[in-house]
Order: C-alpha cells, then structure tokens, then sequence
C-alpha cells in the first residue's frame, strides 16, 4: 500500500483543544509556539462574538496524529501556561467522567524477577507525573 493509499487518520486523533490563552492571544503566537510538533492544517482561535477578543481557549488540526505537543509539558503561549488537550467531540465531552484526569497506570506482564525489586519503582515512574 502506498503513501497516497494509506488510510487517514481520524481527524478527532490530529485535532488538539488548547484552553488557558490570554486574550490577547492570535493565531499567529498559537501556530509559531505549537508548529514545532507538525505541520497545520488549521488553527482557529475562538473569538467573543461581542468583545472580538480572543476566547480562552483554541483548536489546532495537525497533519498527522500528533502525541508529542500534549506530552512536552508546560506549555507557555503569550505569557501563559497552556494545556493542551486531544479535541473530544461535544456528544463525548459531555459524557460522565470525559473530564476527568486519570493519574494512573498499569505495570503488567511482567516477571518478578524483571520487575522494580530494589524499591526503585518510585525514582523510574517518578517522570510519568
């Protein structure tokens, strides 16, 4: 199968939600921060329909799926710290538990003998915060 043959990538999968902008945010300071992560294929700030500023928060549409712009935290954009997030549709965003943040994660398969015996778990999962 070739390149042009491949299957796309859901769009929900290259599509970030990023929440905590200044208002005075543009698309040009979200694009130059966040482009070093892929390519766009668009970039939409939301704007008050009243004041034209810039809401809170933004939708980015990369090219491809891309994991690495949600998982190289902090984030900072015009001065402030930003959270990036993988877009939810708004039926899914407004299922019970979708905002949830999970801290937790499962170590498994493994043998005793290969696993963290000397009480190091902490220092190896400790970047995982």
């Amino acid at each position: 199968m070739s390149k042009s043959e491949a299957p796309k990538e859901p769009e929900q999968l290259q599509k970030l939600f990023i929440r905590g902008l200044s208002f005075e945010t543009t698309n040009e300071s979200v694009r130059g921060y966040f482009e070093q992560w892929g390519m766009f294929m668009d970039c939409v700030v939301i704007r008050d329909p009243n004041t034209k500023h810039c809401r809170p928060f933004e939708f980015v549409t990369y090219a491809t799926m891309v994991d690495a712009a949600t998982n190289a935290r902090p984030h900072k954009v015009d001065g402030r710290v930003v959270e990036p997030k993988r877009a939810a549709s708004r039926e899914d965003s407004q299922r019970p538990g979708a905002h949830l943040i999970v801290k937790k994660i499962f170590v498994g398969g493994n043998r005793e003998d290969t696993i963290f015996l000397d009480g190091d778990e902490e220092h190896h999962l400790r970047d995982f915060e």
